[in-house]
């Protein structure tokens, strides 16, 4: 790893990557061998999930294509130098701003979407101008293999390396002295991912999770909001780190809210031949979560087939915040549903926990959205939808406090791995006395003038 490391770093002083059409022309051969390799891509990760290949377009390339292709086409106006004012105290002079790439990154990715929270990343890292060392996930082992057959064998090792392993070669990875890490994954990880960084004072972006609440509100379009929320809770069987973790509801709207819930979970009919669920990720997280499961809540669903990984769509009823279920991400298909008086008493309650990484808004009341959009902070989320916003590459994708730091997708993903260069230019045939010796009330008068003060 050291190796690979030193490799990286004389390439990336090599000046190669600051060369902007090299970006582009890496950018695109990463498209074309995902393209072309997309059936045995698509059969890797059916192989750990089940997953289709409608899902695995939609879910993971899609959305890794929409990444590149944007890059691509935006790339010289996000790097360009950017003129900025400047000051009287400074005149005659000019001052603008540098994009320039940070240097040797490393890009860890998550379980959950192996291909898109991997790859995506890796495109704002080459946008950027950096190095790249990928660390995909050990748990989805075809999809992890088939990356690192496919990049190692079609890349520069000494530009892009994806390295596989588990817990002892990230270890020794972070043992390293990069220029930019990027983790996504869970807290008590990105915690350890931070320790190490700091190590080296190196600039880390956390994607991070927590436990995301979905609110009602009386008059909103309880039909329509539950169309939207069943598809995002049970989209991947639970396991997005921005899915709705819990819904919090008027009492008056629980018996009508289970029940068109339970409608929208049979009309989806929910199942691996269908092409519309998959397997949990392992035997230890299905384990979890049925410690999490309390079957006397259970309003509909509740089976587990631990053989086949799977446990099906549940609704859960009759659940306080005290319950085991809601403390921690569930990170699964079990969906509970908590009841308030008060609109009040709701932020209360989400107040007292961990930042979300999302939250879900779905109401009418433009008073309550602005008051919950006010009060509450949360990394992202969206009004009347639900998981959407993160299809909008305009929209900075991140959390806040427990569930991350820093942001990422479109620009802001090539601002995760910039460093914003500040230039001053100055003419040299003018100069003024001010700042300079003998010091006298009559240019400490002109000083104070020229910055606005009396």
């Amino acid at each position: 790893m050291k190796e690979i490391l030193e490799k990286q770093r004389a390439f990336f002083n090599s000046n190669q990557t600051k060369d902007l059409n090299f970006r582009i022309d890496q950018l695109q051969r990463l498209k074309t061998l995902l393209l072309s390799n997309q059936n045995r891509l698509n059969e890797a990760i059916y192989a750990d999930f089940g997953k289709s290949p409608f899902e695995t377009f939609t879910n993971e390339f899609g959305l890794v294509y929409l990444d590149i292709d944007e890059a691509c086409s935006k790339l010289k106006k996000w790097a360009k130098w950017k003129r900025v004012r400047t000051n009287w105290v400074n005149f005659p002079a000019k001052s603008y701003i540098i994009p320039e790439p940070l240097g040797v990154s490393l890009v860890i990715g998550a379980w959950n979407y192996p291909y898109q929270l991997a790859l995506a990343p890796v495109v704002a890292a080459i946008a950027a101008g950096n190095t790249v060392i990928l660390k995909p996930s050990e748990l989805p082992s075809n999809t992890s293999k088939t990356m690192a057959e496919l990049i190692n064998n079609f890349f520069d090792p000494a530009f892009f390396h994806v390295v596989e392993g588990g817990i002892d070669e990230t270890t020794a990875l972070l043992e390293q002295r990069f220029d930019k890490i990027f983790f996504t994954g869970s807290p008590n990880v990105g915690r350890v991912v931070y320790q190490a960084a700091a190590k080296h004072l190196t600039p880390v972006t956390l994607e991070l999770g927590g436990k995301s609440p979905a609110i009602f509100t009386e008059g909103a379009n309880l039909k329509m909001g539950i169309k939207r929320l069943i598809w995002a809770k049970f989209l991947n069987s639970g396991q997005t780190c921005i899915a709705p973790d819990y819904v919090l509801l008027p009492k008056s709207l629980k018996a009508e809210f289970l029940r068109l819930a339970k409608e929208e979970i049979d009309a989806a009919s929910y199942s691996p031949e269908n092409g519309n669920y998959i397997r949990i990720i392992n035997d230890r997280n299905v384990q979890r979560l049925a410690r999490l499961l309390d079957q006397n809540k259970v309003y509909s669903g509740g089976k587990i087939d631990e053989e086949s990984r799977i446990i099906e769509p549940t609704l859960i009823q009759d659940v306080t915040f005290d319950d085991a279920i809601m403390q921690e991400e569930i990170f699964g298909p079990l969906l509970p549903v908590l009841t308030y008086d008060s609109i009040d008493e709701a932020i209360r309650e989400i107040k007292k926990r961990e930042k979300p990484l999302s939250c879900y808004l779905f109401t009418n009341d433009s008073v309550l959205k602005n008051k919950l959009l006010n009060e509450l902070s949360f990394g992202g989320g969206a009004v009347n939808e639900s998981l959407m916003h993160i299809s909008n590459s305009r929209l900075p994708f991140g959390g806040v406090g427990n569930s991350g730091m820093g942001s990422y997708h479109g620009e802001a993903g090539f601002r995760a791995f910039s460093h914003y260069k500040s230039i001053m230019e100055k003419s040299s045939w003018f100069e003024t006395k001010l700042k300079y010796s003998p010091y006298s009330e009559g240019k400490l008068k002109w000083i104070k003038r020229l910055m606005g003060m009396k």
